[in-house]
């Protein structure tokens, strides 16, 4: 038997009501904040994921699925959507509009990592992406689309961390200062840690292995410029004026390079090691690099299946009727070609009918109308056919001797719209 590769996961017809109110709320808030939908390819020029989320990253040096396709070219399944979105943001002259870009996202990405609750190797993400605009109160506002989603989402005991990581100007001191710290302690740092000793120290911070060494570590906040300084405590007063509680962890640097000054992170701490549920920051110079002209940008993801887990958690997805409106039996398949035309007719007035393709036993129709939680049935008789009729039975009533009547056929679904509607 062939199964599905580790680290991805079918998600059943009975798992699909709960994504799809996910995705509806997301859609949503996105579009009473004004974001627009963006769609990019699932996968990209390997250079492009080098140069925008960094060399000495985990995902960069460890989780991507990389390939070289038949044109001798390397091609790699996004492993995020900032890059491709800001790709597509460059590519397509976006920033030649006068207003800034306000994007989100919706779908799978691909890390190769150790599969876990909440965590595959194919997973989904939503994200958004304000480009354009260099504010501190674009940065407020993005976090207060996260937490609003979550919120909505009636998500508790959450707790929202941020921090600022600086900007060019003020992080090369900073930088100094953790080697001068780190450098005793070499031999003790992971193997990991130690490659990013030279290349990039502050990713020592956010290291799960050498966390309780990072944690003595110097603080940014200290070798902050008095721009980046002004920028922080702009976006805790906005925070605070929105009445939303956070905490500033100065070990908080994000899992990606490309981060400026202001990143977060929410955090649900029921779902243990792997608590974050959502995280983003600010990325002034990602446009560039990517080959764009300067343009501040900021945004934040959440990946749906670790989402999706906290809500289950919760008990907070409400249930979902997929159940039809109508099933049509004929018994024995004596009346196939009017049960066929019925069903047709029902569809097409915007009901939600079935009726069984094996055209068995009156007995074995009625079971399949259950199965499928069918609110009524409509059974084509031969005797009430002969009148011009069919048996319509409420299949949801407990009094078994008044939930059928006959109906005509030509009223037929003008009678079912009537009461379907009349239920809801």
């Amino acid at each position: 038997m062939t199964t599905m590769p580790r680290g991805t996961k079918d998600i059943l017809p009975s798992e699909v009501g709960a994504w799809r109110y996910v995705e509806t709320v997301l859609r949503d808030l996105c579009a009473r904040f004004g974001f627009q939908e963006i769609r990019t390819p699932m996968f990209e020029h390997t250079e492009l994921f080098q140069r925008g989320i960094g060399d000495t990253t985990d995902v960069v040096e460890k989780e991507m699925y990389t390939f070289t396709d038949r044109g001798n070219r390397s091609i790699t399944l996004r492993p995020e959507n900032t890059a491709s979105a800001v790709r597509a943001f460059v590519e397509h002259k976006m920033y030649a509009e006068p207003d800034p870009a306000k994007l989100f996202y919706i779908g799978p990405m691909f890390r190769y990592d150790r599969p876990q609750a909440g965590r595959q190797r194919q997973f989904h993400q939503f994200g958004v992406e304000v480009l354009g605009a260099p504010g501190p109160n674009v940065d407020a506002e993005i976090i207060l689309l996260a937490v609003e989603i979550l919120k909505t989402l009636g998500l508790k005991d959450l707790q929202l961390k941020i921090n600022t990581v600086g900007c060019p100007d003020c992080r090369p001191v900073y930088r100094k200062m953790l080697q001068d710290y780190f450098r005793p302690h070499l031999e003790e740092l992971c193997e990991d840690c130690r490659s990013r000793f030279d290349r990039n120290p502050l990713r020592i911070l956010d290291c799960k292995t050498d966390h309780a060494l990072a944690a003595g570590a110097p603080k940014l906040l200290d070798c902050l410029d008095d721009k980046c300084k002004a920028h922080f405590g702009k976006v805790q007063e906005l925070l605070k004026a929105a009445g939303v509680s956070f905490a500033i962890d100065p070990t908080l640097v994000r899992g990606l390079d490309y981060y400026t000054r202001t990143a977060f992170e929410i955090q649900y701490p029921p779902l243990g090691a792997q608590s974050a549920v959502c995280g983003g920051g600010r990325y002034d110079g990602l446009v560039e690099e990517v080959g764009g002209p300067a343009t501040p940008g900021i945004g934040f993801a959440m990946g749906l299946e670790r989402l999706i887990l906290a809500l289950q958690s919760q008990n907070l997805l409400p249930a979902f009727d997929d159940a039809l409106d109508v099933f049509v039996v004929a018994p024995n398949g004596a009346a196939e070609v009017q049960a066929f035309q019925a069903v047709h007719e029902l569809r097409g007035a915007g009901l939600k009918a079935a009726y069984d393709y094996k055209m068995g036993s009156m007995k074995s129709q009625m079971k399949a109308a259950n199965r499928q939680n069918a609110r009524f049935t409509v059974i084509f008789g031969g005797d009430e056919l002969s009148r011009g009729c069919v048996t319509l039975r409420d299949m949801k009533t407990e009094d078994k001797e008044h939930n059928q009547k006959e109906i005509p056929l030509s009223e037929m679904t003008t009678i079912l719209k009537t009461e379907v509607h009349k239920n809801e």
